[in-house]
């Protein structure tokens, strides 16, 4: 059996140490009308004994990438098909795959790679499986990450304390951004990007200038929130608890999108948009 490590909260572990969290992926078909959302209908699309998580919607809306964790107790990537509903599996290597995302030009994916001596850095793959990896950045310890383009990517590192760096590939610069970094962090628009930075009683999101090379407070949440998303319509958007969440600038609080409580979901610790807004995709913790 394999080394492998689980991305799980603030940090990656290995299984030797920790159990996996029991958790599904539900597809919703939505209809989006401005700011607002409305649920049509949806379905537990991976509805097994396991852990299934991560989603990522193609940038041409066909397929959602995925991690799972089968009977070989390996992270995996896979593609679900949202015309045939077929799940393929894309990555059967000996090392874990985590966190998929499909790569500027629509032909490769990238994701956080366990190698065998347990490093955690970022590789390249192409989309059917059939090529060799491509290491990305040689930078290790990574736990989670976003591209803000083409030649820099933010990323979760796991250093004492945990630290948030972006890497310019290009140059192979690294900067420090901040500590005691949220595991969501996201692009916005005009060289910025959103981030979030853990406090005694609450969590502080941050919009980072990367031309100014300086942040300011956007808003505030509860410490127990982790997963955002930023959506070029509706801003910054959150999970909690069964609900999906807006956060209101006008206004400075929090509006709910969907409440997804009578599909029997209470914990939602994952979640993504299609790019043409018709798809929603949200992970269920059962834990």
């Amino acid at each position: 059996m394999k080394k492998i490590a689980v991305l799980c909260s603030i940090l990656l572990y290995t299984l030797a140490h920790a159990q996996l969290p029991e958790t599904d992926i539900f597809l919703f078909e939505i209809k989006r009308t401005g700011n607002t959302v409305i649920v049509k209908k949806g379905e537990n699309i991976t509805k097994r004994v396991g852990y299934d998580n991560q989603p990522f919607f193609t940038p041409d809306n066909k397929a959602m990438l995925f991690v799972a964790i089968k009977e070989d107790k390996q992270a995996d990537i896979y593609s679900y098909s949202l015309g045939s509903k077929k799940i393929t599996q894309i990555t059967t290597t000996k090392e874990s795959e985590y966190s998929p995302t499909v790569m500027q030009g629509g032909k490769l994916f990238s994701t956080v790679v366990v190698e065998m001596d347990s490093s955690q850095r970022v590789y390249s793959y192409d989309l059917a499986g059939k090529q060799k990896p491509v290491l990305i950045m040689p930078e290790d310890s990574v736990g989670y990450y976003s591209w803000i383009n083409k030649d820099s990517i933010l990323y979760y590192k796991l250093t004492e304390p945990h630290s948030l760096h972006v890497y310019d590939i290009k140059n192979k610069k690294d900067t420090w951004i901040a500590n005691e970094p949220l595991r969501s962090f996201r692009p916005v628009k005009n060289f910025s990007f959103f981030y979030g930075t853990k406090e005694k009683t609450e969590n502080t999101i941050r919009l980072y200038n990367m031309r100014l090379k300086r942040s300011e407070e956007y808003a505030k949440v509860k410490s127990i929130n982790e997963d955002f998303i930023w959506d070029k319509t509706m801003g910054l958007i959150k999970s909690d608890g069964s609900k999906v969440m807006r956060y209101n600038d006008d206004v400075k609080t929090w509006v709910e999108l969907a409440d997804l409580s009578a599909f029997g979901i209470s914990k939602i610790t994952r979640f993504a948009f299609s790019a043409n807004g018709r798809w929603l995709a949200v992970v269920s913790n059962k834990d």
